[in-house]
């Protein structure tokens, strides 16, 4: 009988049926190098965050609902609605917080600013930064109001209640039409009828109006210049002018 010379794998499964355990080599992994840590001396220190003034940005709980409601709404709130959505005691309570809440804006140098308009308060951007609020926007600038338009709703502003015929005597020419444009833009609108004959419309400025000129109530309005009047010629005067 002839024995055959075991191959390497017999004597490598024999080894490992009798207990030997297989191992592998692999190549050690490259070690990165351990940063070198600088001197004290040399070590940059991270600046301490500074603490906020005190009262000059905080704002309470009841403030904070306040600025709240203000900020979400796009139209103006009087006091008694804005203390029923701020939770507060009464209207008295919201004209306080209104108060403090626009005297720390201005400290801030905030972009907005409460105002009081067309008989509540609004949360509006300061003037200056009009322009890049609506270039953000993108909103369309309104339609402008003609001379004739204007001229009209002046006179209802500063006569109102007044009814058409008495513009038409004060501007000289017929105004319907301006007034349904009016009608239309919210600007004007019907305040009852009168007693005289044939019980016509007067008319009167909306909210809208208010809103649209930033005026609080519409005796907010500024006073209107006394047009001089030229006095009549005397019979003397006329005798030495006689007429052609």
């Amino acid at each position: 009988m002839i024995r055959r010379k075991p191959t390497a794998s017999r004597r490598l499964s024999d080894r490992i049926g009798r207990g030997f355990t297989l191992r592998i080599w692999t190549p050690p992994l490259p070690q990165r190098p351990k940063p070198r840590r600088r001197p004290a001396h040399r070590r940059k220190s991270t600046p301490a965050a500074q603490p906020l003034a005190p009262g000059l940005h905080q704002r309470s709980e009841e403030l904070a609902r306040l600025e709240a409601a203000l900020y979400v709404s796009q139209q103006p709130l009087s006091p008694r609605r804005l203390a029923k959505l701020a939770r507060l005691t009464d209207g008295t309570r919201a004209r306080a917080l209104l108060k403090e809440l626009r005297r720390l804006e201005d400290a801030a140098g905030s972009a907005f600013r409460v105002e009081q308009i067309a008989g509540g308060f609004q949360l509006l951007t300061r003037a200056p930064f009009g322009p890049w609020v609506r270039r953000l926007l993108a909103t369309p600038p309104e339609t402008r109001l003609s001379a004739a338009a204007l001229e009209t709703l002046a006179i209802v502003a500063y006569r109102q209640p007044v009814t058409r015929a008495e513009i038409e005597a004060i501007r000289g020419v017929g105004c319907e039409e301006m007034l349904r444009h009016l009608l239309d833009r919210d600007l004007v609108a019907i305040g009852g009828r009168t007693e005289e004959l044939g019980r016509p419309n007067v008319y009167q400025t909306t909210s809208r109006f208010l809103q649209a000129f930033g005026l609080a109530r519409i005796e907010d309005l500024p006073e209107m210049e006394p047009t001089p009047v030229p006095a009549a010629e005397s019979p003397v005067e006329a005798a030495d002018h006689p007429a052609e």
